[in-house]
């Protein structure tokens, strides 16, 4: 396939006519024969038919990367990741994804060393930030569905891990970076060290250790990220986007009026909510707004003041993080060696956001009600008075602070060889990942809480700082410290695969691979004591889990070489994954397929090559997906109008609901049709350009409707809307059920390309290049439909995420010897921003207005001077012109407000500097 100039946007050719630059520089020749990410066959690495990036030790270190999950997202092939930031206002735990072609990271396969890691949850993505770093010696994407080998989840692609072996002598390293705009400063510090040669003593042992501390960054830090409640420019009129909160300090007060005996229901008076200290002052208090969600209606009447909790909270999260590898390698003779991996990582993350929103109800006895609330209403509201609510802020209880321990262990003992010409490879995997959650700060004891309550001993309409100093000890008693959940999956297994070559063809050898494996998973989640027994205000605990379930599979790969320079590969694989047994009762049925892989590369001479490929996969869905009850699951991103007005259930104004979530026992596979085509052109060493066209079809996608629909059009959706009580809240109110269920289809397409020059000069060797991704289409039936396709190509969709049409990373680096300069640039198109509603200033209305988000580009400094053959210096500036995130008017994923830090460097300009010193 011919990659055309014309796809790429005026944006992008703006960035390219600074410079030429690549990602990704060509592998030296090998002639080893090895297996490659995509393939069970051995052979040498440039003979593959399959469109595999690799990413080297050394481009990883000129990358600057300072985790994986940074080094990995910044791939153009990857969008729709999962990102540590977003720990800041949900319980992520800091997980961070890979997810290629924007399909998904449920449809992305992490493998370590070409076997399965333990995942995070109930499903398959892996979590990042368990990944060892520092012993990388290569990454090799494959972009290419390979459910046909790998099973199950590979249906976007793989990302493998290859970590280095058999090292002799240590090295130590060091590097501290720092954002010159404060905040954020992180530090590592890694060890490697390494004893034995396997070639000459049998044996090798390496280990390598890192440790990584990374500080947070506070909401006030930045200027772009400081407020929910934002002022800006549209079309020459101004405007205010107000994600304020309702729940503030000084409370609101919210008063629900009821029929008296003998009147009418249609006399019933619309529900008032008001800020007192607004009603006595005049203003609303600092750090509050008067909220631009108020209105009067039939039902309700709202003169909310607004908390910007966005001033209070980090907009990115402070972190430690341990990972020690040790890899053994045992050779008993030439035809038999026994391996062994373990990975130990231990991640601890802090998250800090606004301190508590919590309904606080008041009983029409209290002093409270007299003097903050009586004064307020009119007699016959007076008269008419059912229930009273405060909606505060508890913001002299502090910050909510959740810190989240995942301890992650992968094991792997095995043994490979040969026998006659067939080379093989079996090993047992015990791998698992646990997760403690815990709430350090702004959380509190129920019973101490309430009984503050009863006794007036607190009060929730002053101004923050106010209380009494008893009132104060109390408090610091009331203060939630524990842990709220623990959550632990385990994989077990073990697997086997050999290849070797069947006959000797004119063109080459028949070639075949086999193998097959067994993994026993299990997903465990117990809400700690406290939470069970109700002892954390406001909080209901999460359920307890105990899932388990098997797969298995069989697999065959026949390489055929047609005619010289033309080969063809099969593949196929049997698959079989279990009922789901809860502990008490098989959940859903058992699933079985079979999937198919065809490839083919011409090397037409020794410029050109064709390769092509088409196939099918599957995924099975998560066990929480099919076999979850019921429960609670947080509230809706954003605020909406009651969905049936006039209703009991009704909450006062523009508000969050409780959302509940379950599972579907019904659900089945999901399969999927994908096929690639590619063209690579070398005509010499200095110079090579490639793309590869790809696509891939989804049918029975998991699929569901979301709050955004539902609440659009509550008539429609009424079935997946239930009554529900929050431990604090004084009455049922409505809630929304998230379901799953088979109905979706999702359609992606795009081209990978890249380009790659090197000129010999008098000053040294130069490497220029580009490499990105563009994609064609990249679309999704709206949840819960089957044929009504909607997409997020260049624009904010409906799944909360916006698919970029282009993705363009690249380095050019001159090498002097000593001395390596490395100019990196990371382009990203600009996409039509969500239709959001805002406050015109002029007018005093509340209209829809739709930002068109720029393209966004920073570029990378790094040189690095080899002082000697042990001592290596790297320093470096990120961001280098200090680019800020573009204004976005988004209302998901996490707590950050006028930006979206999935998409573009909350850090700014960073200075970092490595040291690396070499020891025998």
């Amino acid at each position: 396939m011919v990659f055309k100039r014309t796809h790429v946007c005026n944006g992008v050719l703006a960035a390219l006519g600074s410079m030429l630059t690549l990602m990704t520089t060509p592998v030296e020749a090998q002639t080893e024969r090895i297996e490659i990410t995509g393939s069970s066959i051995r052979r040498i690495a440039a003979e593959g038919a399959l469109p595999v990036q690799i990413i080297t030790a050394e481009q990883i270190n000129r990358s600057g990367a300072t985790s994986v999950a940074d080094l990995v997202q910044k791939l153009p092939a990857m969008q729709g990741f999962q990102i540590t930031d977003i720990a800041i206002g949900t319980n992520s735990g800091g997980n961070a994804t890979a997810s290629l072609h924007d399909i998904g990271a449920s449809y992305t396969l992490v493998l370590l060393n070409g076997r399965r890691v333990a995942p995070t949850g109930s499903g398959s993505t892996v979590n990042l930030n368990s990944i060892p770093m520092s012993a990388i010696e290569r990454i090799e994407v494959l972009t290419d569905g390979a459910s046909a080998l790998y099973g199950s989840d590979a249906i976007a692609g793989v990302v493998n891990f290859i970590l280095k072996r058999n090292v002799t002598g240590g090295n130590v390293t060091a590097t501290a970076s720092v954002p010159l705009e404060g905040g954020g400063k992180s530090v590592s510090a890694g060890v490697q060290y390494g004893f034995g040669n396997v070639d000459r003593e049998g044996f090798n042992i390496t280990a390598t250790f890192r440790h990584a501390e990374q500080s947070r960054v506070k909401s006030g830090d930045r200027e772009f990220g400081k407020t929910a409640y934002l002022p800006f420019t549209f079309n020459g009129t101004n405007y205010v986007y107000d994600r304020t909160s309702t729940s503030t300090i000084p409370a609101n007060a919210s008063v629900v009026f009821k029929t008296l005996p003998g009147e009418a229901a249609s006399s019933k008076l619309p529900s008032y909510s008001f800020n007192p200290y607004r009603k006595a002052n005049g203003n609303c208090a600092p750090q509050n707004f008067y909220s631009l969600n108020n209105a009067v209606s039939a039902t309700s009447v709202t003169e909310n003041c607004a908390f910007d909790f966005v001033s209070v909270i980090d907009i990115f999260p402070e972190f430690k993080q341990d990972t020690l590898f040790v890899t053994g390698q045992f050779k008993v003779n030439d035809k038999l060696s026994f391996f062994t991996d373990v990975n130990l990582a231990k991640f601890d993350l802090l998250a800090r956001i606004s301190p508590n929103p919590v309904p606080v109800a008041i009983p029409t006895t209290s002093t409270y009600y007299a003097t903050y609330v009586l004064p307020y209403l009119s007699p016959a509201q007076a008269a008419h008075v059912n229930t009273v609510t405060a909606n505060y802020r508890t913001v002299d209880f502090g910050t909510r602070d959740s810190r989240s321990i995942m301890n992650s262990k992968h094991m792997v003992f095995g043994a490979e060889g040969d026998l006659g010409n067939w080379n093989y490879t079996s090993a047992f995997t015990y791998s698992q990942n646990a997760i403690d959650e815990r709430y350090v700060n702004g959380y509190f004891r129920d019973t101490e809480f309430r009984s503050m309550i009863a006794n007036v001993q607190f009060d929730p309409f002053v101004l923050p700082g106010k209380q009494s100093a008893a009132t104060n000890e109390l408090i610091k008693k009331a203060i939630f410290n524990g842990t709220v959940r623990n959550e632990t999956t385990t994989m077990t297994g073990v697997d086997f695969r050999a290849s070797g070559e069947l006959a000797k063809l004119a063109a080459g050898g028949l070639s075949l691979g086999f193998g097959g494996d067994f993994r026993k998973f299990e997903f465990k989640r117990d809400p700690s004591a406290a939470a069970a027994a109700g002892e954390i205000y406001n909080y209901s605990p999460v359920p307890k889990y105990d899932l388990k379930r098997d797969t298995s599979g069989l697999f065959s790969e026949l390489l055929v070489p047609i005619f010289t320079g033309m080969e063809l590969t099969g593949a196929l694989r049997y698959d079989r994954i279990s009922a789901i047994n809860n502990g008490t009762t098989t959940v859903g049925t058992s699933m079985a397929a079979t999937t198919y892989k065809l490839a083919g590369k011409y090397q037409a001479s020794k410029a050109v090559l064709f390769r092509g490929s088409y196939g099918s996969g599957f995924r099975a869905p998560d066990m929480l997906d099919i076999a979850a009850p019921l429960v609670s699951n947080g509230v809706t991103a954003a605020s909406y109008d009651c969905p049936f007005p006039g209703t009991d259930a009704c909450k006062p104004g523009k508000l969050q609901y409780s959302v509940l979530a379950g599972g579907n026992d019904k659900l089945k596979p999901e399969r999927s049709k994908q096929a690639t085509l590619g063209l690579r052109f070398e005509p010499s060493d200095s110079f090579g350009i490639g793309a590869d066209y790809w696509q891939v079809e989804i049918t029975d996608a998991v699929s569901g409707v979301s709050a955004n629909q539902a609440f659009a059009d509550p008539t429609k959706y009424s079935s997946l809307f239930t009554t529900f009580k929050s431990p604090a809240e004084t009455q049922p109110y409505w809630a929304f059920i998230s379901a799953s269920t088979n109905i979706g289809k999702a359609i992606n397409k795009g081209v990978d390309w890249d380009i790659t020059s090197r000129v010999m000069t008098g000053v040294g060797r130069t490497t220029f290049g580009l490499s990105g991704t563009y994609l064609l289409k990249s679309s999704y039936t709206r949840a819960g439909t089957s044929n009504d396709f909607t997409d997020s190509l260049s624009h904010y969709g409906e799944n909360g995420a916006v698919s970029f049409r282009n993705v363009i990373r690249g380095t050019a680096t001159l090498d002097t010897g000593r001395l390596t300069n490395t100019f990196t640039v990371k382009f990203r198109s600009g996409y039509a921003d969500i239709n959001q509603l805002a406050r015109n200033l002029t007018t005093g209305l509340n209209e829809r207005v739709m930002l068109q988000v720029p393209s966004y580009t920073t570029y990378d400094w790094q040189t690095v001077w080899a002082h000697s053959k042990s001592l290596e210096i790297r320093g470096g500036i990120k961001n280098l012109f200090n680019r800020a995130p573009p204004l976005t008017l988004r209302d998901s994923s996490g707590f950050q407000t006028g930006y979206d830090p999935r998409y573009a460097d909350l850090m700014l300009r960073t200075v970092y500097l490595t040291g690396t010193y070499k020891f025998d």
